[in-house]
């Protein structure tokens, strides 16, 4: 498996627009290849889906262990030319003084050598210490080469050559010159979605076309490293054949981690996409999987198309399973203010979506179960008690007056629907702030469709 690692000293340093370049580059020279992203984010995956046409898979410490990095690392490498991992944060940023969940633990973990995006803006010769400082700090980690960015001229790149020629052994790939021409505009989560950017196809040209013009991709290639991991086959014990679950995929909706959808697969069911804001009815199925996204930019949208909405809501009164997250849930709520704009949604969930110009809840969280959640009944006592997660929202309920029985989890770490609860259950619905992620301590995939089986066993015809 031969694979690089794309990392940089800190954020906002351009790594994600390079390697978004880098990837489509690749792709236009035939090769076959698979990207990851390192972290819970599901924006910079869906920019790297569309510039290499395959899935984006996401390696986090939090949510996954290490076995299950190999696992999913091993299992869609498997008959790939070439590999590329994006990370989040600087190299060696972390959630802990150790740095046990960085990039750098990430790339050691695999065996992947380096490659150091490098904002150059206001720097000459101070570069030179700090890649001394990288190479220095962990003699675990391999840093392979460097790509400079955001570089001043011809004149500023001739001097940042010179000083990391003379001071360090590192390989320099290519250098890119500061043009406002290369950003991805950003909204309050980051990068804008390339589901949603009207102009994401022609942008990842114009990025693939700067990359082969400034970027040695020869000698990016050269750098990667060969591992090799043993793949692991699963034995499903359980399967859900004839099940459809439904899920909207369209510009406000697209969150979604692709090995969770590859989970539904695995386990037989058929995915059912629709169109939140242009299909006017719900199509046939079991279960609704409402994932997260930005329903704040298409409120006025969703809110005209209230003929889904009302099928939506007649589903759930009706008994059916959905599980929503975070733009879902906001969805289910009875409006959904964004400054002076107030559009109504759903109305399921009694209370009103407020969006504010700061997080109201970001990063990773730890939540207990409760009895109240409507999975709980249709599996066994194998079901996870606490288990982690992530939320990111800048969005807040106003007006939920409910007792705890009416939620699913307790919150240990994060904020949730009101600091101390998520997961808004009503009837067969459970909603929350909280992203879940399948695996094999938290198989949320896999409890779900249990329940949703259990709910079609009760429905008379």
């Amino acid at each position: 498996m031969s694979c690089l690692y794309i990392s940089a000293a800190h954020k906002s340093s351009g790594k994600t627009t390079l390697s978004i370049g880098i990837v489509r580059a690749l792709r236009d020279r035939g090769l076959s290849l698979q990207t990851f992203k390192k972290g819970p984010d599901y924006i910079d995956p869906l920019w790297l889906s569309s510039a290499s046409g395959k899935s984006c898979y996401n390696l986090d410490f939090y949510t996954q262990t290490h076995s299950e990095i190999e696992a999913l690392f091993a299992r869609h490498m498997a008959g790939k030319q070439f590999g590329m991992i994006e990370g989040n944060l600087g190299l060696y940023d972390g959630l802990d003084v150790e740095g046990s969940n960085s990039n750098a633990a990430l790339a050691a973990l695999l065996g992947v050598p380096v490659v150091l995006v490098i904002n150059t803006k206001g720097m000459t010769r101070g570069i030179a210490p700090l890649l001394l400082g990288y190479q220095a700090f962990d003699n675990a980690i391999n840093i392979a080469g460097v790509i400079l960015n955001q570089v001043g001229g011809s004149r500023h790149q001739s001097k940042l050559v010179r000083v990391i020629e003379h001071y360090t052994d590192l390989r320099i790939l290519g250098a890119v010159q500061s043009d406002p021409a290369l950003s991805i505009d950003e909204r309050h989560l980051g990068l804008i979605p390339s589901n949603e950017e009207g102009h994401a196809e022609a942008l990842i040209k114009t990025l693939a076309e700067t990359v082969k013009q400034s970027i040695d991709l020869d000698k990016f290639l050269s750098l990667a490293g060969s591992n090799t991991f043993s793949e692991t086959t699963e034995v499903i014990s359980k399967q859900y054949t004839g099940l459809k679950i439904g899920i909207p995929k369209d510009k406000v909706f697209g969150f979604y981690y692709p090995d969770d959808l590859d989970r539904f697969r695995e386990l037989g069911v058929e995915l059912v996409t629709f169109d939140a804001l242009k299909d006017r009815s719900l199509p046939q199925v079991d279960g609704l999987f409402l994932g997260g996204g930005f329903p704040e930019t298409a409120m006025r949208e969703l809110e005209m198309n209230s003929t889904l909405m009302h099928e939506i809501s007649g589903f759930i009164e009706s008994g059916g399973p959905i599980y929503a997250e975070c733009g879902g849930l906001i969805y289910l709520a009875r409006s959904l203010t964004w400054g002076e704009k107030k559009c109504k949604m759903a109305g399921v969930i009694p209370a009103d979506a407020v969006m504010y110009d700061k997080p109201q809840g970001r990063g990773y969280v730890k939540l207990k179960e409760t009895a109240h959640n409507p999975w709980s009944s249709a599996t066994d006592d194998s079901q996870p008690e606490v288990f982690s997660a992530h939320e990111f929202h800048y969005s807040s309920l106003q007006g939920l007056h409910s007792p705890s029985a009416n939620f699913a989890y307790e919150v240990l770490r994060g904020t949730g629907i009101d600091g101390r609860h998520d997961g808004y259950v009503y009837k067969n619905l459970l909603a929350s702030y909280t992203h879940r992620r399948s695996t094999g301590s938290n198989p949320w995939v896999d409890r779900f469709l249990a329940h949703v089986e259990a709910c079609k066993k009760m429905t008379p015809g």
